[in-house]
């Protein structure tokens, strides 16, 4: 069987939405639940770490608050923190998002940055940056759970949870959301992990020895020959192929 056969397998048998359940975690069950972009984001950005806990932590906040006071936000939110980031980070994170939501869309600023260039990091490097702008605030766990801004693919951070939520609003299947419609499959890169990265080096399609963003990038590439116009369809079967230890 060639490496393209097994993943287009892979691909048909994890298409499905029991591959995403209590029993096979994944914060897109919380995602799922409401369908919007800004609720989703907030999944993918917390998603590090154990995927139970992830799921736990996310199910214990309240995404109205997106939509309610100042005041009712901090009030609500804090006793809740996860690993790195403290309650006030987690605040942030509301209050940024609410503020963003009063006066446009994550879609719009990603476009914004996108558009031109038909580079998703031009897109993502624009969210991050109109983020700190309507709420400024500097700490440790809130510059790791957000990012900064971009400007290199070697050596840089792969990105992966951002790439993750670009997959969730891009892609339209039964594992991902497809809540944008503007944005080419083609153009989306890899949510790099250490499971998509073992597995990557296994099977020969990636080389780069570096987790970075060019290895994300890399790997993308080499799933372009297998299918050019969407190379992210394989990214949850090389996921679960190496979480389930397969390959």
């Amino acid at each position: 069987m060639s490496i393209k056969e097994l993943l287009d397998r892979e691909v048909t048998l994890r298409n499905c939405e029991d591959e995403v359940c209590e029993q096979k975690p994944d914060p897109i069950i919380i995602a799922r639940k409401y369908n919007d972009e800004a609720i989703a984001l907030i999944c993918a950005l917390f998603a590090y770490g154990n995927v139970k806990q992830i799921v736990k932590f996310l199910d214990s906040l309240d995404f109205s608050l997106l939509e309610k006071s100042d005041k009712e936000i901090k009030t609500a939110l804090g006793q809740h923190y996860y690993r790195f980031q403290t309650s006030e980070d987690v605040i942030t994170l509301f209050l940024a998002l609410k503020k963003l939501k009063k006066i446009t869309t994550l879609e719009k600023i990603f476009m914004d940055g996108y558009r031109d260039s038909s580079n998703v990091i031009d897109g993502i490097n624009a969210i991050i940056k109109q983020l700190y702008e309507l709420y400024p605030f500097s700490s440790k766990g809130y510059i790791f759970l957000i990012g900064k801004v971009t400007t290199k693919t070697k050596g840089s951070g792969a990105l992966k949870r951002w790439m993750m939520w670009l997959r969730w609003m891009v892609r339209d299947d039964n594992i991902d959301l497809g809540l944008w419609s503007s944005v080419n499959k083609a153009d989306l890169i890899m949510p790099l992990d250490t499971h998509t990265f073992k597995v990557g080096r296994k099977l020969g399609l990636l080389e780069r020895k570096t987790y970075d963003l060019q290895a994300a990038i890399e790997l993308t590439n080499a799933l372009k020959e297998f299918d050019n116009e969407d190379p992210l369809k394989y990214d949850f079967a090389l996921y679960r192929l190496g979480q389930e230890k397969i390959v």
